[in-house]
């Protein structure tokens, strides 16, 4: 049975987003458990981590009986969510696939803190939290050249960060763990933001209501008027901006095609965000797919888990 019809795009979303109750995740499949659970990758108590060790496959033995990864961030507006994903963390270590699924500080963490703008603490830990990761390949058995990143809406968001950020590796640190690279080898991500531009975000999607949180803005209107000043840190901090020749391919799924430049009745996952990531993707010659409504008929690959297969499991660099 494929993945595609184990999980139907409003079912995976759901999990993925994490949106559904632990408790439904927990009736609809067997709950896999840590082989190492609340990692700390940081002092707070939310740089945490759980770590999901495959068994390595042929390939896998082939290769010091290392094992590629998912690293996963979970979604919630960067305000909730937790690092639990259980069915798609038993199809990946099914699968010979590693998964780390990560916690981080949330937006009311970081302004408690002072932390400006506080999106920041929640994109600086992800970088470090894979950071880290790399740190243990040997200790857990992963490659480290084959980690890939996955979430959805906010988490799919910083896992296209991650993606088009420049390498954050800093490889004469005293630190072991900041001597690691911040790079991934493809991205999969379920409805995510790709802009925190509040311009570019209503010429999309001209109803959205979003963004202005990350920048610690009480409304969107705050956010319009204030957008010059804080056009440096929205530069910094958007996939679409970021995005340059020679990033890694990715993979994205909405509920819905795109309209751009019409209202979406789910503005923050609208579909918009894809198609226009995709227009900056083609023309920097970046392999990128968008799958709308769980239609596979024009994608090379009969179900999602068929990309992160070919990614993270075949023997070349990319």
């Amino acid at each position: 049975m494929t993945l595609r019809s184990r999980f139907p795009i409003p079912a995976l979303l759901a999990v993925i987003i994490g949106v559904c109750s632990h408790g439904h995740a927990q009736e609809s499949a067997a709950v896999p458990k840590p082989t190492l659970a609340n990692v700390p990758y940081g002092q707070h108590e939310r740089q945490v981590l759980d770590f999901y060790q495959a068994t390595p496959d042929q390939a896998g033995k082939a290769n010091s009986g290392k094992t590629p990864l998912l690293f996963f961030i979970h979604g919630g507006g960067w305000m909730t969510g937790d690092k639990a994903n259980p069915d798609f963390l038993a199809k990946c270590t099914e699968s010979g696939i590693s998964v780390v699924s990560i916690n981080y500080r949330l937006i009311p963490d970081a302004s408690a803190a002072g932390i400006s703008p506080p999106v920041k603490a929640c994109l600086d830990d992800a970088a470090r939290a894979l950071q880290f990761v790399r740190s243990k390949a040997d200790e857990w058995r992963i490659d480290k050249e084959r980690i890939g990143g996955c979430g959805g809406s906010a988490g799919g968001f910083t896992a296209l960060w991650l993606a088009f950020h420049p390498d954050t590796a800093e490889p004469a640190s005293p630190d072991p763990v900041s001597r690691e690279s911040t790079r991934l080898r493809c991205v999969l991500a379920f409805v995510p933001q790709t802009s925190l531009d509040p311009r570019q975000m209503q010429a999309w999607i001209p109803n959205i209501q979003y963004g202005n949180h990350a920048f610690g803005l009480g409304s969107m209107q705050e956010f319009l008027e204030k957008r010059e000043r804080l056009l440096p840190w929205i530069q910094r901090f958007s996939p679409y901006t970021l995005a340059s020749p020679g990033d890694p391919p990715v993979l994205l799924f909405y509920d819905n095609p795109p309209n751009l430049g019409q209202p979406y009745k789910d503005p923050p996952h609208s579909a918009n965000f894809g198609a226009g990531l995709a227009e900056k993707l083609e023309a920097a010659g970046i392999e990128h797919e968008i799958n709308y409504n769980n239609d596979y008929s024009r994608m090379k690959w009969p179900d999602l888990f068929g990309f992160l297969l070919e990614k993270l499991k075949r023997n070349d660099t990319r």
